[in-house]
């Protein structure tokens, strides 16, 4: 499952736009939508309704949203706990 697939995902859901989510990620629209396609393929469900205005999350969506969010914490404290200056700094003599 790609990590950015996750955020987009997440960023579509908070905004309720793909325009919106896409000035947000500083992506295309059309990036923002192959995104979420490909999530929905690999996933086998459709996680949003798109309406006249944005998008609405689907049941599936609704449900698919806080382990999205849950990743992408455990990513970020994944990455932030290799990153430097993060770290005891350890000196060998």
């Amino acid at each position: 499952m790609d990590i950015e697939a996750l955020r987009t995902f997440v960023a579509v859901a908070d905004e309720g736009q793909f325009q919106v989510a896409a000035a947000e990620l500083d992506v295309s629209q059309q990036a923002v939508s192959k995104r979420v396609a490909a999530l929905e393929r690999e996933l086998g469900v459709r996680l949003f309704t798109r309406v006249p205005r944005g998008a609405r999350l689907t049941l599936d969506g609704q449900a698919f949203l806080p382990h999205a969010r849950s990743v992408l914490r455990a990513a970020e404290r994944a990455a932030a706990s290799v990153r430097p200056g993060k770290r005891p700094l350890r000196i060998d003599v």
